[in-house]
């Protein structure tokens, strides 16, 4: 859905397909060096002697927060400020992409890798279900403004529910 919206913003910059394809790119690129950043930082609170909760929830958190800055872009006209708010907002999100080390810490050690599709399903009912929203959004408004609060509300909801719903982050012990 954003790289559509960076098609769409940068269009009128009449740019060739090689160099609309670079400034696309750059989003996507902060979300592979937040994705390494975010882990980072986790596996550096946690030798700061940081609780495993406190290490996985905070770069979470701040991630999820960063990447509702790509509302901004509903409110600014200038090119090369949306790339760049939709490269923090993209940088956000790979910087609280912990999802697969929660589910390391909490997957009881006899069921991995039920606990590992579980995961997968859910987010890809996530990426199912997405782009169809978006598609109607955009439909019924033709333009990608509510596509971008509605991705926005998702990342508050995940904040939410890791700040309201889950608790400690420790192994699920099956019993026996």
């Amino acid at each position: 859905m954003l790289s559509v919206r960076t098609v769409y913003v940068l269009s009128p910059l009449h740019l060739s397909i090689l160099q609309a394809g670079f400034v696309a790119a750059l989003p996507a690129l902060c979300g592979f060096s937040g994705g390494i950043l975010g882990g980072m930082f986790s596996d550096w609170m946690l030798r700061r002697g940081y609780s495993l909760t406190t290490a996985r929830k905070t770069p979470i958190v701040i991630g999820m927060l960063t990447a509702c800055s790509m509302i901004i872009c509903n409110y600014v006209e200038v090119q090369w400020i949306i790339v760049g708010l939709m490269s923090l907002s993209f940088l956000g999100k790979g910087f609280g992409a912990l999802g697969w080390a929660v589910v390391a810490d909490t997957s009881p050690k006899e069921v991995p890798g039920l606990s590992g599709a579980l995961f997968n399903t859910f987010g890809n009912t996530a990426a199912i279900t997405t782009p169809i929203v978006v598609g109607y959004i955009y439909d019924a408004t033709k333009s990608f403004d509510g596509a971008l609060l509605y991705v926005a509300a998702n990342a508050i909801g995940a904040i939410a529910c890791y700040l309201l719903v889950v608790g400690e982050i420790k192994r699920v012990q099956l019993a026996p």
